[in-house]
């Protein structure tokens, strides 16, 4: 038996860190954008803002954590990449560049902003680069100009910011109008530009967020978050995403520790613990915590952000609860991330998913969603709470 933050902190610095450090790219910038199941690098591979995002925030948070110079110097790089994304006449980021730096895919996602915004926000922290905060507020006043109506945010726009489809946040045989998972990254995005440079106006739309959430997300009687829905909030599908909702459970109760209003607290916390309670019971196991149920049917896959999420999501219901179920959820889910989902190749990292038998999917280890932003948070996450428990 060891102390969990031991354990982590090893997986963070021995193998996550290591990993991402080596897909560095100083020909053509950034880092490369897809590494197979079978370990072949493809550095041809196009270079996604929300991957490079997630690279640049991982790196920035890590440096705040660890201090370590060459963290830091790490964020620089992805910084300079998440530059070059930049549309500077039409303004926004860019789905995705080419290593050359062309265009790939000039898609400007509202999903996309809050993850630069997130990002940057980040790198102010860790640099002091006030190019860094300047730009994140670019994005926010991008965002709340562009991005949103009257009922909250939209999805999906050209690159001259015309509306367009929204395959790319639409799943489950659906073309969604509004998202959950949009909406969340917008509240986490400005929960971090809120605690980087404090605007009034950031705060004001992060309560607007959870009054969102709580209007038209949460639905009280299933005690889960309603996922795809038309442009008045009509849910579109029966689909609980257990992921997203433990992972909510405890990014939103950061959101309501920065915003620190009693009063919202009150109101909000209680259908988060609610979520937390009701995945528990719904997809926790100890082989894993399973994806999501669609129509009543479970997908059984124990995809990599989904159990470091739920990781958190545990610990976080222990801490306002006292739970031992809780506790004990959390000690689970190490074990079963340390033992079956950290692939143990040399040169690896974590698969894509794998199932509750052990198997591996057949995915790519890095791809344009498959980051260190969940393993590398749910890390920093341990080691800044440090919880008394033995793994």
């Amino acid at each position: 038996m060891a102390k969990l933050t031991e354990q982590v902190r090893r997986e963070l610095v021995d193998r996550i860190i290591p990993f991402w450090k080596g897909l560095r790219d100083d020909v053509n910038g950034g880092y490369i954008g897809q590494v197979d199941f079978d370990l072949t690098r493809r550095p041809e591979a196009d270079r996604g803002c929300i991957l490079n995002s997630r690279i640049l925030w991982f790196f920035s948070e890590a440096f705040i954590s660890l201090g370590d110079a060459s963290l830091l110097d790490e964020a620089r790089h992805a910084f300079e990449m998440l530059v070059r994304m930049t549309d500077e006449a039409n303004g926004g980021v860019y789905w995705a560049l080419r290593p050359d730096g062309s265009v790939a895919d000039g898609t400007k996602h509202t999903y996309n902003q809050a993850f630069a915004i997130y990002a940057l926000s980040a790198y102010y922290r860790a640099s002091g680069d006030g190019e860094a905060l300047r730009r994140a507020m670019d994005l926010f006043d991008l965002v709340e100009t562009r991005c949103r109506d009257d009922g909250g945010y939209l999805e999906a726009f050209t690159a001259d910011w015309r509306p367009a489809g929204n395959e790319k946040l639409s799943e489950n045989g659906v073309m969604a109008g509004r998202t959950m998972n949009t909406l969340l990254h917008v509240m986490e995005g400005y929960t971090g530009l809120y605690e980087a440079g404090g605007d009034v106006r950031v705060r004001e739309k992060l309560v607007q967020i959870l009054d969102i959430l709580e209007r038209h997300i949460y639905n009280p009687e299933k005690r889960r978050q309603e996922v795809f829905f038309d442009m008045d909030y009509h849910t579109l599908i029966d689909l609980h995403s257990f992921g997203h909702d433990i992972e909510t459970s405890w990014l939103a109760d950061h959101t309501l520790d920065v915003l620190a209003d009693d009063a919202l607290t009150a109101r909000i916390r209680p259908l988060l613990l609610e979520m937390a309670d009701h995945t528990h019971a719904a997809a926790f196991t100890d082989r894993g915590f399973a994806n999501e149920c669609e129509r009543g049917v479970v997908d059984q896959k124990r995809v990599w952000w989904v159990q470091a999420e739920a990781l958190l999501g545990f610990l976080n219901a222990w801490r306002h609860t006292g739970e031992a179920r809780y506790r004990d959820a959390v000690a689970s889910q190490w074990r079963f991330i340390r033992d079956v989902l950290v692939d143990p190749r040399q040169g690896s990292e974590w698969y894509w998913y794998v199932m509750p038998d052990g198997t591996p999917g057949n995915l790519p280890i890095v791809e344009p969603w498959k980051c260190p932003y969940h393993n590398g948070r749910m890390a920093l996450e341990v080691l800044r709470r440090d919880p008394d428990i033995e793994v």
